[in-house]
């Protein structure tokens, strides 16, 4: 997997995005509520097991690359095993980012709670998504802990 270097900036840019975040959301939430298997923490970062239904890959790869396009610190790697689609996931090396990949674990069930929920959830991490007025670029920043 190629992970950005440390030096990415940890934005997200939705500025050329063809879906919103909260459409984005409920294309995670329906992902992991009907295929996801399991997950794991690796040597890179995390791997998510999902069904290898029909459409299931296409889904993942087309899911991963509107989320690379707007945040450039993830890497993402789609491979199939047998009857599971592997969905690895890794980050720029940055405290903020690998900050942000150890809520990604947890998106499944954040996901499944709702967009205000998430919002709610980082902030109580610690982490800010700061956007100038009138823009869909958010700047992620990480609270002192």
């Amino acid at each position: 997997m190629d992970v950005p270097p440390a030096s990415t900036p940890v934005v997200c840019d939705m500025t050329t995005a063809v879906d919103t975040l909260r459409q984005r959301m409920d294309d995670y939430r329906h992902l992991f509520g009907r295929h996801l298997l399991g997950r794991e923490r690796t040597a890179e970062g995390i791997r998510f097991r999902l069904r290898a239904e029909p459409g299931v890959e296409e889904r993942v790869r087309d899911l991963a690359a509107r989320e690379k396009a707007c945040c450039a610190f993830f890497a993402f790697d789609i491979t199939t095993d047998g009857e599971q689609v592997l969905w690895d996931c890794a980050v720029s090396d940055d405290d903020t980012a690998r900050a942000l990949l150890g809520e990604y674990y947890h998106l499944p069930e954040t996901a499944a709670r709702g967009l205000d929920d998430l919002g709610d959830h980082l902030a109580a991490k610690g982490l800010r998504f700061a956007a100038a007025p009138g823009t869909t670029v958010r700047h992620v920043a990480r609270d002192p802990a």
